[in-house]
This record gives C-alpha cells, structure tokens and sequence, in this order.
C-alpha cells in the first residue's frame, strides 16, 4: 500500500512539505505515492494551496477510467492492454482534454502536476504521471519508460506488453516509433537499447520531473530556483550520488560556498567515473581558492 494520502499536509509552509519529503525518502520506493509526492513537489512552488481538490481529480479519473474499461468489455470488447489504453484515452484525453503543450512545451508549468491538471496541458512526464495514477488505482500494472527525450507507459497483462505516448493521445507505439523517438534525441545513428524498455522507479519518474524544472531554471540563469529543485529532489532521493554534483555547482553559484565544499567532498568518493571524479576536484579547488 502507498503511502497514505497527502491532502491534509498544510503546504503554507514550504519547511513542513520538505520534511514530509524526506519522511518519503526513507521509504522502500514501492510505498512511495507517486502522483501524491509529484503534487507536492509543485506546491513547494505554490504555498498554501490546498491539495484535496487535486487528490479527488485524480481519485475521479481513475473511477471514471474503471467505468469506460467495464463499459467496454460489456461492449464485447476483450480484456487485453489495447482495451485497457482505449479507456485512459477516452477519459484522460478525450473527456477530460489532457493533451501534450506543443505551443509552449518549455513553458514551467508543463512540470508541474498541479498546473498540468488545472491546464489540462503538460508535459509528457506529467501526463504519464496521470495515466499511471489512473491505472494503478484501479489494479493495473502501468509503468513509465524512461525514453531518451522522452516519456512513454507501458501497459502490463501477464506477457503482454504494449507502450503507449500519453503526451501525444495515448497513442500506442511500435519499434520504429520508439527507434525514431530515440533518433530524434540521440542523432541519427541511435538505435534501441533494451534498458528503454525497463521501467522506471518512483523515484527515478519524480526525479526526471524535477530534473525538467532544474534545467529550465538553469537555461533562466534562476540558479536560486534550480538549487531548490535539487534540494527537493535530495529530499526524497537522498541516495541519488549525481545530485551532490548538482547541489555543489549551484550552491557555488548561489555563494554558498561552504556548503559547495560539503557536498563536493560526499560526492567525490562516490563519483561514478575518474573523468567525474577528475573534474569534481577542480571544481572543488576552485571554490575552494575563493574562500581562502
């Protein structure tokens, strides 16, 4: 069972959401509630808002998803993954409106799940989010992949699989689909890798969300903002080594630069590679050299 839910949470204070964070970050990533943690993320961005409004949307369209299913197989449809996505389509995108921002996709709000259900537009990790919510809560094995460039769920049904875009109307997708996603991020000559199709964890989906907030503060010169994504993403992530990278590069260039040094001394040890580790070092020397 996820972790209960976290419509009650007070969100006027963004310390009390943090340390509702970090309880989750001591949680096995099965427990962790993912469109529940995903809400909270945006309402560090928007204080004070209340969240049962949200927790009932997404209680609804997943009710609303179960009655289409039901209403299918009643229609003489089969029980397969293709009925199952036919019914998160005719909710999510056709009844409710749920369609991928392709006007203004580097628009922030896509990355957030508060403003993509106000908006009914998001991003496709989002959107994801949505789908996968809607599903699980009704007993379906729905994962999300983490696709190069971008974000896809799979439906599960014993050995049956099948991949399907919820930013793009939850259509379902084939090999040269995913092989011409891939290309598109990739270059020209990437080619599929079986690691594309592994589902993603909780926290890995929260932390590429968070990720597309990060980057996109950064792109603004906002390091303030993007440091505040990292510290949230550390907050339920605290074993993610990459993110110590992060938090000393933008605590270097918020001034922080004792806590750059703590962090680049952690990270250090752990770096996944000696070019990571190398470079690490310098930046560390470097900081280091300011402050003495």
């Amino acid at each position: 069972m996820n972790q209960s839910p976290i419509s009650t949470l007070r969100t006027d204070n963004p310390a009390d959401v943090m340390n509702h964070l970090r309880g989750l970050g001591a949680l096995p990533d099965g427990k962790i509630d993912l469109a529940g943690t995903a809400l909270l993320l945006a309402a560090l961005d928007q204080p004070g808002i209340t969240l049962d409004q949200y927790e009932s949307h997404l209680r609804r369209l997943s009710e609303d998803v179960r009655d289409r299913f039901v209403a299918l197989i009643d229609a003489g449809a089969d029980d397969t993954p293709e009925t199952k996505i036919a019914a998160l389509k005719h909710i999510i995108c056709d009844q409710y409106g749920y369609d991928g921002d392709r006007d203004d996709y580097d628009d922030l709000q896509n990355a957030s799940l508060i403003r993509t259900i106000d908006r009914r537009r998001g991003m496709p990790i989002t959107l994801a989010i949505l789908c996968i919510e809607a599903g699980r809560r009704i007993g379906w094995s729905v994962q999300g992949l983490n696709i190069p460039g971008h974000f896809v769920c799979r439906m599960d049904d014993g050995a049956l699989r099948v991949i399907f875009d919820p930013f793009n109307g939850c259509k379902i997708l084939q090999a040269p689909d995913l092989r011409q996603l891939v290309k598109q991020t990739l270059g020209p000559n990437a080619e599929l890798s079986a690691d594309y199709y592994n589902p993603a964890d909780n926290r890995t989906i929260l932390v590429r969300l968070q990720n597309n907030i990060k980057l996109r503060r950064i792109e603004a010169e906002d390091y303030e903002g993007a440091l505040h994504a990292v510290e949230a993403m550390r907050a339920f992530d605290p074993n993610e080594v990459r993110l110590l990278l992060d938090a000393g590069v933008l605590y270097a260039r918020t001034g922080r630069l004792n806590d750059a040094v703590a962090a680049l001394e952690a990270y250090i040890p752990r770096a996944p590679s000696p070019q990571d580790r190398q470079d690490a070092e310098m930046l560390l020397f470097q900081v280091r050299d300011i402050l003495n």
